[in-house]
């Protein structure tokens, strides 16, 4: 503006003192002193007049170049807002961190994304590299450093790298960096701008897709994925399957994509089934099934598979995956599982048959020994031979009678699983036991203790409570040592669940590590005693197990044995 005002006063001074000669010039030719005022006023006139002219036009071309010149300037700078304006819509909608290094003065600006994606405050941001070197990864910053330094030496426009920056957290963000190169006209470096997108959840994605990759390749179970078009097949294009799946099947990689699954199944393929799995596959549903499928060689193997769909971030179903796992040899164990239990559920119904005509075709011969030997206890008999033989074989009938009636109770029990049960006072039923056994009583003369708790009764079958009293009595007594007067315990106590019988005697005891797995089988016989039939204990873990309840057993040679059993209470 300055350069033009002195350019028109320049202009102005030629043409006035141009002006003034020639007016000189003029007035000698006209000049008299007559009219000397008026040629001097007339020029002066004209002078005045050219002089505005002459300036008017110099001053209206000014304004019209000013008004071009400013025209443009606001052109420009419109067009400069624009493009501010798109720079910070486009920094804004790609969530970028722009930066602008000035590489000859190391001063460094950063635009507003270093705040929002970084979290640091304005003015904890640095303006210099330090700053941004100082904030990336430990382990990135040397390789990102050399490749950095490398690209600037080489003068490569464009430069790119993923690395972590720290956020003001201190936690890290996986970025990905692009900058690009401003030369001098020396084709030096002199600036920098870059922009930094943040990636973490694609890099994380990356990872987790990799970790999945890993997983699916290495698996032991065979993994089969296909797309989701049902279009061609009722079964979908296989796209991938891993080794695992050529193990299993025999069929290659190349063998198999592009197919449809449908090439392993053949005739003794279910078709339920598989009209089930075409008819999940049509509602996008999950599926599971075991199914025969055959392999590359034409074996037949069981497979189990699942079939699940896989959606997209739209929601778009894509693509179907499918764990599946050779099930050939729990196949063939479970049909000769079966094949066993039916065989062994028809022996215990043979076995249960034989131990009911058993127990009642020697049921009347029993009873007509036992009769005999009664009449026969009423005949006198001298000879002392005879009466010794005669004595062995009533008590081998006797026994025999009690062993043939204790496996009648165990038919029974296993028989009615589900029996009556109320609640039964224990001292009414001890009662009774020692009425069945007084004699056995009086002549082994033992102590009892009988301790009772809050409650004096247990929810039983009344038959089986007794029968257990009686089998624990007479073995305390059987089993009594020779060393020291016998003495019971029975005390009666309750949990919240349950009620406790503990039934205790200092008897000669039984080796329950010796005898650990065999302590409640059946004829099992832990002394050598000659009457002893190996049935008792048998019985009396039947019987509780048979009403919900447990027994459990704690015993030491020569210092006695305690049996702790558990009545489940009415509910």
């Amino acid at each position: 503006m300055k350069s033009k005002a002195n350019k028109i006063t320049y202009i102005f001074i030629f043409i006035a003192i141009s002006l003034a000669l020639i007016s000189l010039v003029f007035l000698e030719k006209i000049y008299t002193p007559e009219n000397f005022l008026f040629v001097h006023i007339l020029r002066d006139s004209v002078f005045i007049l050219l002089s505005a002219f002459i300036i008017r036009y110099f001053l209206i071309n000014n304004d019209k170049q000013n008004q071009l010149t400013l025209e443009k300037l606001s052109a420009n700078n419109k067009e400069i807002q624009v493009s501010k304006e798109r720079y910070d819509i486009v920094a804004k909608a790609t969530s970028d961190t722009i930066w602008d290094w000035n590489i000859v003065e190391n001063d460094f600006l950063w635009n507003k994304g270093i705040q929002s994606v970084f979290g640091y405050d304005k003015d904890e941001v640095g303006t210099n590299s330090k700053w941004w070197f100082d904030r990336i990864h430990p382990e990135d910053s040397i390789r990102m450093s050399v490749k950095l330094y490398s690209f600037l030496e080489q003068k490569t426009q464009k430069w790119q790298d993923e690395y972590r920056f720290k956020c003001n957290d201190g936690s890290y963000k996986y970025v990905l960096d692009r900058g690009f190169l401003v030369f001098d006209v020396n084709n030096e470096p002199t600036r920098m701008i870059g922009a930094m997108q943040d990636i973490t959840k694609r890099k994380e994605e990356e990872q987790r897709l990799k970790l999945l990759e890993t997983v699916i390749t290495n698996t032991k179970d065979a993994v089969l994925i296909t797309d989701a078009d049902l279009s061609e097949f009722e079964i979908p294009k296989i796209v991938f399957v891993n080794e695992a799946f050529t193990i299993m099947s025999g069929f290659e990689y190349q063998d198999v994509v592009g197919n449809s699954p449908l090439m392993f199944y053949g005739e003794k393929s279910n078709s339920n089934d598989l009209a089930d799995l075409f008819d999940r596959l049509k509602h996008k549903k999950e599926c599971e099934i075991e199914i025969v499928s055959y392999k590359k060689n034409g074996e037949e193997h069981w497979v189990r598979f699942s079939m699940v769909p896989v959606f997209d971030s739209e929601n778009e179903h894509t693509h179907w995956i499918s764990i599946q796992r050779d099930v050939t040899e729990r196949k063939i164990q479970e049909k000769e599982k079966e094949q066993l239990i039916n065989e062994l559920t028809q022996n215990n119904k043979d076995l249960r048959q034989f131990s009911y005509i058993t127990s009642h075709n020697l049921r009347a011969p029993l009873s007509n020994l036992i009769g005999l030997l009664n009449l026969i206890d009423e005949l006198p008999i001298e000879n002392t031979e005879l009466q010794q033989i005669i004595d062995g074989f009533s008590k081998s009938t006797y026994l025999l009678n009690e062993t043939i009636s204790d496996l009648g109770k165990v038919v029974i029990i296993r028989d009615n699983p589900s029996i009556e049960k109320q609640n039964i006072l224990v001292l009414e039923s001890l009662k009774n036991v020692f009425d069945q056994i007084n004699i056995l009583i009086l002549n082994n003369n033992p102590t009892f203790d009988l301790i009772i708790g809050d409650t004096d009764s247990v929810y039983s079958n009344k038959a089986y409570f007794e029968s257990i009293l009686l089998n624990l009595l007479t073995n305390a007594i059987k089993y009594k040592s020779e060393n020291l007067p016998l003495k019971i315990t029975i005390k009666i106590t309750e949990t919240l669940d349950y009620s406790l019988l503990t039934f205790s005697d200092n008897g000669i005891g039984i080796d329950t590590e010796k005898y650990k797995e065999k302590l409640f089988g059946l004829y099992q016989r832990f002394h050598n005693y000659p009457d002893s039939k190996g049935l008792g204990l048998y019985l009396v873990k039947s019987q509780i197990e048979s009403m919900g309840g447990e027994i459990a057993i704690e015993s030491t040679i020569n210092h006695g044995t305690t049996f702790t059993i558990k009545f489940k209470k009415e509910k």
